[in-house]
This record gives structure tokens, C-alpha cells and sequence, in this order.
């Protein structure tokens, strides 16, 4: 009898040992973080449909945007926590006060494309050609660096204004304008129709985008944003040693790719969290001081590395 009830008891301990080790951690408290569709966006998908924030013990909600402004107006507001966002954005935030840090880098990809079928093979054959931006963006710091590494200035292009990403896609399909500056989905679709690659951001060494979190944030919930990076490198993980196809549907839902071009998509190298470059700041900070959209005297503080392992 004694050995029934040993028995019984080691049969009970096992059972609630591996209950304790398989369930999740306690959780902490709720982040909300911003996103726009893009490829910077992946490893935090992965991250919410593989519950790896769950597993962490942090309750992630994530805000899609489809427009950089209701995206900047919802952080400035509180409304989330954080956001991915190019560095651009976030110096020019925190130049006007807003009270921010950028924790990690992105890895996503920005090309300029030329029109298919057109005679531009280089950057340098852009002379006098018409090249669509949204200006004092991003897209336009990826024009200029791209310039910068030519014999051109931004003096021997004419420059277009189009906002609109997916009408400056189809003003180049038409030929209305010559190039442009494009991030995924929509510069795998300009590649299927033909469109060259005439350089990218990665080819010239530069990181143009990043997460950042408000400083009252980072201050009351430094827990929840140290777990949601956990999460995210577990993303990154799961993306190097999973396929295309093994995130298909986020790809498409999530993202935007045409479900056609899915066997065309390139991924980018992802990382582990790692904190945004002294010197792509400082090369950012200083586009922007040469356009007059900083004060001259501008000097950021905004790298926070305390959630980079």
C-alpha cells in the first residue's frame, strides 16, 4: 500500500513539475506598440502569432498605421507605447520636444528604382531625369545619400513631390517619373514589372529605421519593453530558421505582398535587437540641420541601449 501511494505521489509531482515548466511566464503588464506594413514589421508578427510575447509574460497590442502622421499623432498623443519608425521621424520628433529614445535598428530594405524599359542602367544616367520624393523624409534622405555616393547633386535631378507611395509606383510604371525611392512590399512588386535596382541603402552602409519608445514609457514599463525584445529576438529566430512559406499568410495579411510574388521575396539579413548607429544618427542629424528642419545647434540624445542583450 505505501508503495501505491509513493507511487502515486511521484506521478503527481512530475505532472505539476511539467505544468510549471511549459506554462508561461507571469505576465506584467500591457505594451502597445505602432507599426506601418512593412518588412521592419516581421519579427514583431512572428513574434504576436507564435505568442512569444505571452511567453514572456507581456501582453503586446499592436496599432497598424497607414499613414506616418495618425501613426507620429497616436504616439505623440500616448495612445501606444512605441512605434518602428525611420530615424528621420524620430529626429525630427525629438528635435520639436517630444520626449523619445530609440532602443533598437530595423532591418528592412530601401532601394531607388528606374522606370522599366527605360535607358537608366546607373545612379549617374538620373542627370536631368525627374525622381519622385516625399520630401523631408525618409525617402528623401535615401535619394540624397544615394546622390551622394555619384557624381550628382540634388541640383542635376528635378525632384517630384508625390507622398503617395503607391501612386508614385504607378507614375513610374507609367514613365511619368524616371526613379524613385521604394521600401517592401512595394519595391518587390516594382521588381516583378521590370524595374532596375539602381541602389540600396544597404549597399551604401546605411540603416534608416528603427523602434523607438517614449521616455515615460521606457520609465514605467521598462519590464514590458524588456520582454517585448526577448519576444522579437525569438522572432528573429524563428525567421532564420523558418521559409517564406512558413509565414505566407503574414506575409500577405500583414504586410501586403501579393500573394504571386511570395516565391520573389527576399528577406532581409534579420539581427538581434541592436542599437542604431552613432554615425547613421549623426548622418541623419545632419541632412536634416542642412535643410533647416533642425535648429543648428541641435545635438540628439536619444539612444537608450538598456534592452539591447
Amino acid at each position: 500500500m505505501m508503495k501505491k501511494q509513493l507511487l502515486f505521489l511521484l506521478v503527481i509531482i512530475s505532472i505539476l513539475s511539467s505544468c510549471k515548466q511549459s506554462a508561461p511566464k507571469e505576465e506584467i503588464g500591457i505594451l502597445t506598440v505602432g507599426a506601418m506594413s512593412s518588412l521592419d514589421f516581421v519579427p514583431i508578427a512572428v513574434a504576436k502569432k507564435m505568442h512569444f510575447f505571452e511567453q514572456n509574460g507581456v501582453n503586446v497590442t499592436i496599432e497598424k498605421f497607414y499613414s506616418a502622421n495618425e501613426r507620429d499623432a497616436a504616439f505623440q498623443s500616448g495612445s501606444i507605447d512605441g512605434t518602428v519608425i525611420d530615424y528621420t521621424g524620430a529626429i525630427l520628433q525629438a528635435a520639436g520636444g517630444v520626449q523619445l529614445q530609440l532602443t533598437s535598428a530595423c532591418n528592412a530594405p530601401f532601394a531607388i528604382v528606374a522606370a522599366p524599359g527605360s535607358d537608366i542602367k546607373t545612379m549617374n544616367d538620373l542627370k536631368g531625369k525627374k525622381i519622385a520624393v516625399s520630401r523631408n523624409t525618409v525617402i528623401d534622405f535615401c535619394i540624397d545619400m544615394a546622390l551622394k555616393s555619384t557624381n550628382l547633386t540634388e541640383t542635376d535631378i528635378e525632384k517630384v513631390e508625390i507622398n503617395k507611395i503607391p501612386l508614385r509606383l504607378e507614375m513610374l510604371m507609367k514613365g511619368e517619373i524616371q526613379a524613385t525611392a521604394l521600401p517592401d512590399p512595394f519595391l518587390t512588386i516594382a521588381l516583378s514589372k521590370g524595374c532596375p535596382v539602381l541602389e540600396n541603402m544597404q549597399n551604401l552602409g546605411y540603416q534608416v529605421t528603427g523602434i523607438m519608445f517614449g521616455k515615460k514609457a521606457i520609465e514605467e514599463k521598462s519590464k514590458e519593453i524588456q520582454a517585448f525584445y526577448t519576444a522579437y529576438n525569438q522572432g528573429v529566430d524563428y525567421i532564420k530558421t523558418h521559409s517564406v512559406d512558413d509565414i505566407k499568410e503574414l506575409l500577405i495579411n500583414e504586410v501586403g505582398f501579393p500573394e504571386e510574388l511570395l516565391s520573389q521575396v527576399k528577406l532581409p539579413e534579420y539581427t538581434h535587437a541592436q542599437l542604431p548607429t552613432d554615425k547613421d544618427i549623426q548622418t541623419t542629424v545632419d541632412w536634416l540641420k542642412q535643410k533647416n528642419l533642425i535648429p543648428a545647434d541641435y545635438s540628439p540624445k536619444i539612444l537608450d541601449s538598456q534592452f539591447i542583450k
